[in-house]
């Protein structure tokens, strides 16, 4: 059973992924790969809602996605949103990114290679971490003006969806770990963390809401 508690941390810490930005038409869409092919459908959306003339899809596979998504979760994403109708020509694929650093390095290496010149980027994530990929891109690639967007729906609508909400609170508290400790190490910019919200973490952290967490770092506020 999940305590009133824990699900109220894990609120605190899903509101604080949402980063609220106004979504307008961009250069190109990343739609970063991982279990959750509702990315996939919000790009297909958006993409016939102008919001974009190209998308890249980036991700290779990962523990979670290996038997789900054998082609890798790109290719898998592609399909997907050519099933909702987005032209095969709209999409490229960068299928060897296997972290968000990557995602970023290797779709920008693709839209150079490709001649797109790119000002603006939606970045299209799972809807807890869109704090943590818009800092990360931030970082990564400062010349591109950054509108994040994901699925709109609740944390209660998106555990059902995975089907196991104990594993989406492991994954809110890994994003919400990462967003805290990687500045440090200069994978993203730094974000100011709210006292309630590092509070929110801790608090599931020693309620074992653990295996998504990165070893041997220890978290400060």
């Amino acid at each position: 059973m999940i305590s009133a508690q824990a699900w109220a941390d894990a609120q605190r810490l899903w509101d604080f992924q949402q980063m609220g930005h106004e979504l307008r038409p961009c250069s190109v869409a990343i739609g970063l790969g991982s279990h959750d092919l509702g990315v996939a459908d919000t790009t297909a959306d958006l993409y016939h809602r102008g919001m974009m003339p190209l998308i890249v899809f980036t991700g290779a596979t990962s523990r979670t996605t290996r038997d789900r998504m054998p082609r890798g979760e790109a290719e898998h994403y592609r399909e997907r949103a050519m099933e909702l109708g987005v032209p095969a020509d709209a999409i490229l694929v960068e299928p060897r990114a296997r972290n968000t650093g990557e995602n970023i390095r290797f779709s920008r290496a693709l839209l150079e290679e490709r001649g797109a010149a790119v000002s603006s980027a939606l970045l299209i994530s799972k809807p807890y971490e869109e704090r943590r990929a818009c800092a990360t891109a931030r970082k990564l690639w400062p010349e591109v003006e950054w509108v994040s967007a994901s699925t709109p729906m609740t944390l209660a609508d998106y555990a059902d969806s995975i089907g196991d909400a104990c594993l989406v609170i492991d994954m809110l508290a890994g994003a919400q770990q990462r967003l805290m400790v990687y500045p440090q190490q200069g994978f993203m910019i730094e974000q100011p963390v709210p006292e309630d919200v590092a509070a929110a973490y801790e608090r599931l952290r020693d309620a074992g809401f653990t295996s998504r967490l990165v070893a041997d770092i220890a978290v400060r506020k």
